[in-house]
């Protein structure tokens, strides 16, 4: 069975995109879930516009992974077993990609193929979404409380994963009358998008859908913590994207100072750390909107015996091999910066990065006799 799977934040735009995929398949399905209050999953399948089933499910728990567990997976094995060839899945707001391919990855007895995974979405919202402080339980997308997510944060893991984009007026656009398509927001949105998601193909309401094709294996390597990707053209209208790396270990205590002016401005920071008090602990940061976040990954892969011959051989990590270091192998501090042009500062950003880096002198001493202000390595 082919899969094509929706994800979004809105209504109006996950209809529409469901629409979109739906057209040209003469055997196929559309499947909306929706988590209500209460544990109580909806679940409507539609083919040719026509609702062919609607049914309420009871969960004993009624977490995102549980209804696709519960409810997603077995409804696609029962449509596979009455002979639908393809279906697409509107996943409940604040279910990612990710976590729906991977559950029907463990969950169906029979091979799927995922031909697409969109993101639908309102260009003229995403800057809103990026730098919300809100949850996404606190904003309704979910009647989880424990949901602790910003929209900001969602999205942005869902462009990691989409190899489309659908651009499409969302419900409160229309409820207001408001044109969205070619405003200035708009404009700017998609503009954003682009530094975003370059590797996906955005579709807007009056082009034509040429969906990507989903890799799911070049999605979680897009997604990975610690990964950076930038877009090949580091500009789009008033928004750009700065790469920057250090090749000695940063001062803990200089780089913490840093670290809010640095993210300040930025919609997506993102990257990885090597910080002198925890030096053998590879650390990704990220940071979307108002939220920065540092999480340890594990060693560096140069600090795992065995794992190199000191040319990058033997690495499995595709960008550890690519950035492989003579002196320092995969070890080193690689950090992209997304925001508008006046907000992101290469010079300034520079400045800051490079001033965090150990002196040579630094570099002689005991690296453990550094405070630990982020207890980085208590988090191995």
């Amino acid at each position: 069975m082919h899969l094509s799977v929706v994800s979004s934040l809105d209504s109006r735009c996950r209809e529409a995109a469901a629409g979109r995929l739906d057209q040209g398949h003469p055997d196929s399905v559309t499947v909306f879930h929706d988590l209500l209050d209460d544990s109580v999953v909806l679940r409507r399948v539609l083919s040719g516009g026509r609702v062919l089933e609607q049914a309420e499910t009871v969960l004993e728990h009624g977490c995102l992974s549980c209804t696709v567990r519960l409810d997603v997976v077995p409804t696609v094995e029962r449509l596979a077993g009455l002979g639908y060839g393809h279906a697409v899945l509107a996943l409940p707001p604040g279910v990612s990609v990710e976590m729906a391919v991977a559950e029907l990855g463990r969950g169906l007895s029979r091979d799927a193929v995922i031909d697409y995974a969109v993101l639908a979405i309102d260009p003229a919202d995403l800057e809103d979404h990026i730098w919300d402080k809100h949850t996404l339980f606190e904003s309704g997308f979910t009647a989880m409380p424990e949901d602790g997510r910003t929209s900001g944060e969602f999205l942005v893991g869902e462009l990691a994963h989409a190899d489309t984009v659908l651009a499409y007026p969302g419900l409160g656009a229309a409820l207001a009358g408001l044109e969205r398509e070619g405003s200035e927001p708009w404009r700017q949105g998609t503009e954003l998008l682009a530094q975003l998601a370059p590797h996906a193909a955005v579709v807007e309401p009056s082009g034509t859908f040429r969906a990507g094709c989903y890799d799911g294996r070049e999605a979680a390597a897009r997604a990975r913590r610690g990964s950076v990707r930038v877009p090949l053209a580091t500009e789009s209208g008033c928004f750009l994207t700065v790469l920057h790396k250090v090749e000695r270990p940063l001062h803990p205590g200089r780089f913490r100072q840093a670290l809010p002016q640095l993210a300040a401005g930025s919609h997506w920071l993102r990257g990885r750390l090597w910080i002198a008090s925890a030096a053998r602990t590879r650390i990704a940061v990220q940071g979307v909107g108002p939220r920065v976040w540092l999480e340890s990954t594990g060693q560096w892969q140069a600090d795992q015996a065995g794992q190199a011959d000191g040319n990058g051989g033997g690495v499995s990590d595709v960008d550890a091999a690519l950035g492989w270091h003579p002196r320092f192998g995969d070890r080193g501090t690689v950090l992209a910066f997304t925001g508008r042009g006046e907000d992101v500062d290469a010079a300034e950003i520079r400045e800051l990065l490079d001033g965090c880096a150990l002196s040579e002198e630094e570099m002689l001493r005991d690296f453990r006799e550094l405070e630990d202000p982020f207890e980085l390595e208590a988090t191995l």
